[in-house]
C-alpha cells in the first residue's frame, strides 16, 4: 500500500465541479483525506484548488489520475510519501 499527496487545480470550477465530483466519489475509497479551498465571500473565484491524500496502488492512482485527465481546465500534480 502506498500513500501520496495530491494537488487538483480547477480553472472552471463551477463547470468542472459536477465531473470533478463524480471522479472524486468513483475513487472514493483511494482518497483517504479531501479539502477543497477557493474564494469565498463577496468574490466566487472560478479557480478551485482541492489537496488529497491517497492510499493505494500505482494502479488506483493512475485510475484517477486518468479520470482527471478527461476534465477540460483541470490539473494535478502528486507526490508519494
Amino acid at each position: 500500500m502506498k500513500e501520496a499527496i495530491m494537488a487538483i487545480r480547477t480553472s472552471r470550477r463551477q463547470q468542472n465541479a459536477e465531473a470533478l465530483q463524480k471522479a472524486l466519489t468513483k475513487h472514493g475509497c483511494t482518497i483517504a483525506m479531501r479539502l477543497g479551498l477557493h474564494e469565498a465571500g463577496t468574490v466566487c473565484s472560478e479557480d478551485g484548488l482541492i489537496l488529497l491524500r491517497l492510499v493505494g496502488e500505482d494502479k488506483d492512482f493512475d485510475a484517477l489520475k486518468n479520470d482527471l485527465g478527461q476534465i477540460q481546465g483541470t490539473k494535478y500534480n502528486m507526490m508519494e510519501i
